[in-house]
Parts: structure tokens; C-alpha cells; sequence
């Protein structure tokens, strides 16, 4: 009984779109199911762990996976937060017009930190981003500075 009422729950939360389904459906907008974040983890926290696991996939320009693929910097934000349950949009500019963005001035893990309007990483810690950087690079950890870092950092609602 206990089970079928939690059953019921999920199937109304990604009906509504808080959820997004399990693997082979469709999830939230239409986009391939995923499972949902497991509960008490923060999404931000959720979407830095799978731009983790992504580590030593190649950048490539327009790419958003999977890693046999490659990823550019939006494309890894966007998939990495779509794991974590929340539809991004694709592209750094539009990133930044999203009402799903609140800028923040001490940003936590998985928050996002652009760099200008054309580059978005996720922070990581002080002094270090988790992204997919540039031509040539795998996805990492890079220690910015040195006329290279964030200018903005914005957390996702």
C-alpha cells in the first residue's frame, strides 16, 4: 500500500515536471528519462558529480555528450544539470537570460561561474572550476587566475 502511494507520488512529480523519469522514457520536456537526484542532495551538488565523472572527455565545440562525443562548456553544464533533474538551456548567453539563474557572490559547489558571456564551468572550490575549457583539453579541474576567472557566479534555482 505504502509503496503504491510513493509510486503514485513520482509518477504525479514527473507528469508536473519535478521529476524526470527513469532510463528509456521520457522525461521532463520531452527529454530522454533520467532518474531523479537521490533525496537531501542538493542538485547543484548532484549536477558537479556527474560533470565529475565525466573527467577525460574531450572538448569539442557544440558538443553535449556523451563523452565518446565530446563537450563544449554549456554543453557540459547543461547535461550535467539535466542529471541532476533541471532543464538548462543549451547555450552560455541563454544560460545567463534564464530566470533559473540567481547570482550569487559566494558560490558553493556546482554553482556556475562565467567567465565573460561566453564560458560557463561549474565551481568547484576557491580558485578552481570543473569544465570543458577549450580546443585540445579533457574535461578537469583548472586552477584559474592569472587574467583567467570568473566574473560572474550564479546559482540554479
Amino acid at each position: 500500500m505504502i509503496r503504491k502511494m510513493i509510486l503514485t507520488a513520482l509518477a504525479v512529480l514527473v507528469a508536473a515536471g519535478v521529476l524526470l523519469a527513469g532510463p528509456g522514457t521520457a522525461g521532463a520536456a520531452g527529454h530522454p528519462g533520467l532518474l531523479p537526484v537521490k533525496s537531501g542532495v542538493p542538485r547543484r551538488l548532484a549536477a558537479f558529480d556527474w560533470a565529475m565523472s565525466q573527467r577525460g572527455c574531450w572538448y569539442v565545440w557544440g558538443g553535449t555528450g556523451p563523452c565518446a562525443d565530446g563537450y563544449d562548456c554549456s554543453g557540459l553544464v547543461m547535461m550535467a544539470y539535466r542529471h541532476a533533474g533541471v532543464d538548462l538551456p543549451r547555450t552560455t548567453g541563454e544560460m545567463l537570460a534564464s530566470p533559473l539563474l540567481v547570482r550569487v557572490y559566494h558560490p558553493r559547489k556546482g554553482d556556475l561561474a562565467f567567465f565573460g558571456s561566453g564560458h560557463v564551468e561549474l565551481f568547484d572550490r576557491p580558485g578552481y572550476t570543473l569544465g570543458a575549457h577549450d580546443s585540445g583539453s579533457p574535461v578537469s579541474v583548472i586552477h584559474y587566475g592569472w587574467g583567467w576567472y570568473p566574473t560572474e557566479f550564479f546559482r540554479v534555482r
